[in-house]
């Protein structure tokens, strides 16, 4: 069995000390005319508990909806100004999320022989609803952990967003990237 990386204990993150990002693409006739989005979380907060082998790790995360900050948008016919980007995160409150908190819990960590790369499986809940999330993270010697799920909104109950007649839409995938620093072992 592969040691961890990582220092026994519980660890905490939060904006402080790390990032939580939401990448959005779009589609559809329209889609030259829209912005591919990087979406901050500004408000979430993880417990990791790791023990000295992966068997041992879990994690936990707890995010504000209503903390979707858009950092930038790439592509479309003119830039994304500030109050374009205070409107998408207006609709992204009020009509694409339900207000619910986001929360996963894993349920079992898997690691590579090396212990660098763990694929984590457990349960996203999101717009009251609760499905299974699989996605992996690499840490490597130093506790740095990165990784990424891409999220099918529409399994969510969530429908992506469209404007200009349906001409453009977000699309049904969104990745959700992480990237942490947790006390090496």
């Amino acid at each position: 069995m592969p040691t961890m990386p990582i220092r026994p204990g519980t660890h905490r993150l939060d904006p402080d000390s790390a990032t939580l990002v939401v990448k959005t693409g779009r589609r559809g006739a329209a889609a030259k005319a829209g912005h591919d989005l990087v979406i901050d979380v500004t408000s979430w907060e993880a417990t990791v508990e790791a023990g000295d082998r992966p068997d041992q790790l879990s994690f936990e995360l707890r995010a504000e909806p209503a903390s979707l900050r858009v950092r930038e948008g790439s592509g479309g016919i003119q830039p994304l100004a500030d109050d374009d980007k205070a409107e998408i995160e207006r609709t992204i409150a009020a009509q694409v999320l339900s207000g619910e908190t986001i929360a996963f819990r894993s349920a079992d960590v898997e690691a590579s022989d090396d212990g660098r790369r763990l694929r984590v499986g457990g349960e996203l809940s999101m717009n009251g609803v609760t499905r299974p999330l699989e996605f992996d993270l690499d840490i490597d010697t130093g506790g740095k952990v990165t990784g990424g799920a891409t999220v099918k909104q529409t399994d969510w109950g969530i429908e992506p967003y469209s404007g200009l007649f349906g001409a453009l839409k977000v699309k049904d995938e969104v990745e959700i990237l992480v990237d942490a620093a947790l006390p090496a072992a």
